[in-house]
């Protein structure tokens, strides 16, 4: 098994538009299907965009607080809300590996609950860390892919969060010969890519 690293943000890589991802960790929303889940109603889309309003004045409030300057946009996009904060100097937001971005994630999800009464799949991105981070996860994926067609030995990426997870799941998941999976347990839970059956 081989072990592969995440390239830096400052490299160059292909444009690679993956939807928007889902960030709870259960095999059906990193990509594969999941035996006994539920079909669930979704959401209106007026529901999930009043879900992106209720998340950006909670953010509103944050940066207030903690006197940041950004612009804030709320929308629904690939059936769930989103809020984007856009701006200079918001790296202290993002954190080392998008740690702070998901914690202000969470928050903005139980504001959006507090409100509603219901649980949100709400995505918050600041700074553009979420479309560059795919970026850069496409283009592992894609490597990590190479690797396994040209020795046919599975490829042991390193751990990940379930939005960085969902992202190379959906890259792998759109060629053929490779199939990934999960394995482990947060915080160590990675993927496994692999010659498919």
């Amino acid at each position: 098994m081989t072990e592969t690293s995440i390239p830096s943000a400052d490299q160059s890589v292909d444009e690679e538009s993956a939807p928007i991802e889902a960030t709870d960790d259960t095999e059906a929303e990193e990509g594969k299907a999941g035996s006994g889940t539920r079909e669930k109603k979704a959401p209106a889309e007026s529901e999930l965009f009043r879900q992106s309003e209720i998340a950006a004045d909670y953010v509103e409030g944050l940066l207030d607080i903690l006197d940041y300057d950004g612009d804030i946009d709320e929308l629904v996009s690939g059936g769930r809300p989103v809020v984007e904060v856009v701006g200079d100097g918001l790296q202290n937001l993002v954190g080392q590996r998008g740690a702070t971005v998901e914690a202000l994630q969470e928050l903005a999800r139980l504001a959006v609950f507090r409100q509603t009464g219901t649980p949100s799949r709400l995505l918050l991105d600041v700074g553009g860390y979420r479309a560059n981070r795919r970026k850069e996860l496409a283009a592992v994926a894609k490597n990590a892919v190479e690797k396994v067609k040209e020795y046919g030995e599975a490829v042991r990426l390193e751990p990940m969060s379930a939005f960085e997870r969902k992202c190379v799941h959906d890259v792998v998941n759109a060629m053929s010969g490779v199939e990934s999976e999960s394995e482990g347990v947060e915080p160590n839970r990675r993927i496994i890519v692999q010659p498919a059956d």
